[in-house]
């Protein structure tokens, strides 16, 4: 076998040295890049032998000296995978990992890695210059074909990751100088999906997409000169910066710049390939980490209507929070978050002298319920060792780092460096106030979630966290991976009757069931229930199915989909199978096909529908069980922003 590569990458060489194109082909044969080496480095994508990207510059400049133009190819390795990856946790119980290769090394010292998958294709660029390097700007284009309808989430800023989407119907009507986040959807006139995205983002920063004429090129933040404290007086704020993107190591791999393309909406829902391209597990241990769902004060503002203790923001005290384990005992919850307040901001040994946290913590053992502790990424810039032994010290599970609101390369640094020291210290690590992931959860699976989305807690002040965002953003943020979009509002809402509030007891937009739904659509390996216990006591039937649903899973199964409109997704834990589905603003029938059940069993299924008035009191549901088996078919109702939830389990 050594000797057949060797003559391989001779044959490549000999045949290709002289040639301008070379191509990379999925294993199914669906999707085909071509890289070529004439006067620059590019490519253009293929899929179903249709271009969907058109020849596009691949370059980084590096000190004023551009890697890319008039490339002279040295060597061409190329190999096929196909092997399965087995994830400490997530939707699948394993990820087949089957992908073509080429590697191009030229002249200069750099190589280019391309790999094709069912699923997607992706590239980087590998340098070997030996030393420390600045790099100017890599040079990323995307000269997407044919004028196709965009989602777009714009920003001005590299400061925030919470936005709304932005519906264009063509790429062209987007204006010059037009930045977005990554993932950006693009639908083509068939309806292919092409989602432009990256992976493996390590010491160096994030990339966005701007406009530029008729195409997008990547745009990274400058690295930061100087920064100070603002925003709330917590937050690293860039005041200037310098003329070059990163500041790193010569001998390097650099982030992957990943295209994926569909014509079936549903495989959105299930591509993992940002995580199949990240860096694999680097911890050895890791034995302590696990998923779970949490109570949380915050959203509800730590009020607990018709408790036998003072409750609200003010009383946040050993007391109430030892009435949150109580609840999270009762119903098999795992964890309590603990949000701002219990510390000072930046001194987390100074702790709010009505809140006695070991003996919370230590109650929560007693009660199987472990603690996670808020904090600013702030705190943790030049004390992380001595505060994270110290909350390990005291028992503390997990921490929820907050206000990083930058993917500079320093911001990036700071990430990689928090989730290493809290996995030295056993503490599993909520990123909020965070950019995108890129696959950083893979080699570090102590990190249970990311925010960057635009979740639950913009019901406190306006309308954006509504069901049409409800169900776009599984199609492009959730492609990187787990969100912390804290669902589980009870006060649910119809367009007409919504309002925002704040402070006090928020509502949320969508019925009952929507809400319930997240549960098993949405990625969220620490799921926080945002609502006040009082509300959930209120009703057993809804907190049974929060209690019973898990947060991972070990199959998932998309029955229908559409992005920007509906999702009905199956999710599998042991012998039980969960359902979610969901609506935009648009009531419509969903059909359950149960042929994904094993055959020849019988199996019971509690259901979760809308009620026949849900359209305007959205509060209304209603439950049924009934028993069903794999020729089972249902179609069922949804109301206007409305939802569907189903536990399925053995008779």
């Amino acid at each position: 076998m050594k000797y057949l590569n060797i003559i391989l990458v001779c044959i490549l060489f000999l045949t290709s040295c002289g040639k301008e194109n070379i191509e990379v082909v999925s294993p199914g044969s669906k999707l085909r890049v071509v890289i070529e080496t004439k006067d620059s480095l590019s490519y253009k994508v293929l899929f179903k032998e249709k271009e969907i990207i058109k020849p596009s510059v691949i370059g980084l400049n590096v000190e004023g000296k551009m890697l890319g133009v008039n490339p002279k190819i040295r060597t061409i390795h190329s190999r096929s995978v196909n092997e399965m990856i087995e994830p400490l946790y997530g939707k699948f119980k394993s990820l087949s990992d089957n992908f073509n290769e080429t590697r191009i090394d030229f002249e200069g010292d750099y190589s280019l890695i391309i790999r094709a998958y069912n699923e997607g294709v992706a590239y980087r660029l590998i340098t070997n210059l030996g030393e420390k390097i600045m790099v100017n700007n890599e040079i990323v284009n995307v000269n997407i074909a044919n004028d196709p309808a965009v989602i777009f989430q714009e920003t001005s800023n590299y400061t925030s990751w919470e936005l709304m989407h932005m519906d264009y119907s063509s790429a062209s009507a987007i204006t010059d100088g037009k930045r977005s986040i990554t993932p950006v959807l693009f639908t083509m006139p068939d309806n292919v999906k092409v989602v432009v995205a990256e992976s493996d983002v390590r010491d160096y920063p994030g990339m966005y997409l701007e406009k530029e004429g008729t195409g997008f090129k990547g745009d990274f933040a400058q690295y930061p000169d100087s920064t100070a404290l603002g925003s709330w007086g917590f937050v690293s704020v860039v005041q200037r910066t310098r003329d070059y993107i990163a500041e790193t190591n010569g001998d390097r791999e650099f982030p992957w710049r990943v295209i994926i393309a569909t014509d079936d909406d549903k495989e959105l829902l299930t591509n993992e390939l940002v995580y199949k391209l990240a860096t694999p597990q680097v911890l050895t241990d890791v034995s302590w980490i696990k998923p779970g769902k949490a109570a949380w004060e915050w959203w509800h503002d730590a009020m607990l209507p018709g408790a036998d203790i003072p409750s609200g923001m003010a009383n946040r005290n050993t007391a109430l929070y030892k009435h949150y384990i109580d609840f999270a005992a009762e119903n098999n919850m795992e964890y309590l978050m603990i949000d701002a307040g219990w510390s000072h901001i930046f001194d987390l040994t100074q702790v709010n002298p009505k809140v006695d946290i070991k003996e919370i913590i230590n109650y929560g053992k007693s009660k199987n319920v472990g603690v996670f502790l808020w904090c600013v990424a702030m705190a943790l810039t030049d004390k992380a060792d001595e505060y994270l032994k110290m909350m390990h010290d005291w028992g503390a599970v997990g921490i929820k780092v907050d206000f990083f609101d930058r993917d500079d390369q320093l911001a990036m640094d700071w990430y990689e460096t928090i989730a290493r020291k809290a996995a030295e210290n056993k503490l599993m690590v909520n990123f909020h106030g965070c950019s995108k992931p890129t696959g950083m959860q893979r080699m570090y699976p102590n990190i249970v979630n990311y925010e960057a989305v635009r979740g639950a807690e913009c019901s406190k002040w306006d309308l954006t966290a509504n069901p049409k965002h409800h169900v776009t953003f599984p199609f492009t943020r959730m492609l990187g991976g787990t969100l912390d979009y804290t669902p589980g509002a009870m006060r649910n809402c119809s367009p007409q009757l919504f309002k925002p509030l704040d402070p006090g007891l928020p509502f949320a937009q969508g019925t009952r069931c929507h809400e319930l739904a997240m549960f098993v659509i949405y990625d969220q390996y620490l799921a926080m229930l945002c609502d006040s216990p009082s509300e959930y006591r209120k009703d057993a039937k809804v907190m049974k199915f929060l209690s019973d649903v898990p947060v991972t899973f070990d199959n998932t199964v998309v029955l229908d989909a559409k992005v920007g409109e509906y999702v009905l997704t199956a999710k599998q834990k042991g012998d039980n199978w969960y359902i979610g589905g969901m609506t935009d603003w648009t009531a419509r029938n969903l059909t359950v096909d149960f042929s994904f059940l094993d055959k020849d069993k019988q199996y019971q299924v509690d259901i979760y529908k809308d009620g026949d008035d849900a359209g305007l009191w959205a509060t209304h549901y209603t439950f049924e069980t009934q028993s069903i088996n794999s020729d089972s078919k249902m179609t069922i109702p949804l109301a206007q922003g409305g939802g569907l939830a189903m536990r399925i389990y053995l008779q």
